[in-house]
């Protein structure tokens, strides 16, 4: 019996060594595909304001014009810090904003509908880009980022 425990307990150290190895790439993968959503998401609204505005002006948003602007830029250029992994955690931060202001906006029936349709909750556009967000606040860029790099020299100078 002991046999068999030390056998899982080495197959299970063998797993998690394995998923440590795949966090930086999935990390990397999610921000390369979300970030470049994001910043195509960002320019097409700043290539098309005045239909951006009339979207916002239609969904009762404040300041529609003002405020296509700055979810416009936010996008386009949150996208970009976020792909190549550059104040990944602080960027994400108003990117989550604009996708819970998504939410309750342009799609107030699925956010309505969390709990007792949640497919038509995790169908919703801004889910992915939502959850993309979430992971990279709580987990961080990842070691294929300029954050890790600027990091690793910040850590190196501040050592020396």
């Amino acid at each position: 019996m002991k046999n068999l425990i030390d056998l899982f307990a080495k197959a299970y150290g063998w797993l998690n060594c394995g998923g440590s190895l795949l966090q930086a790439p999935l990390l990397l993968a999610m921000r390369l595909y979300w970030g470049w959503s994001f910043f195509q998401t960002g320019k097409g609204k700043l290539m098309d304001l005045p239909k951006v505005t009339g979207f916002f002006q239609s969904l009762g948003i404040p300041f529609p014009h003002q405020q296509a602007i700055l979810a416009a830029c936010t996008e386009c250029f949150g996208g970009l810090l976020l792909a190549v992994g550059l104040a990944s955690r602080l960027i994400s931060i108003p990117l989550t904003v604009v996708m819970i202001v998504a939410y309750v906006t342009a799609e107030s029936d699925a956010l309505k509908a969390i709990f007792s349709d949640p497919d038509k909750f995790t169908g919703a556009t801004p889910f992915l880009f939502l959850l993309t967000l979430l992971i990279v606040i709580a987990f961080g860029p990842g070691a294929f980022s300029l954050d890790w790099v600027i990091a690793k020299l910040y850590g190196k100078k501040k050592s020396e």
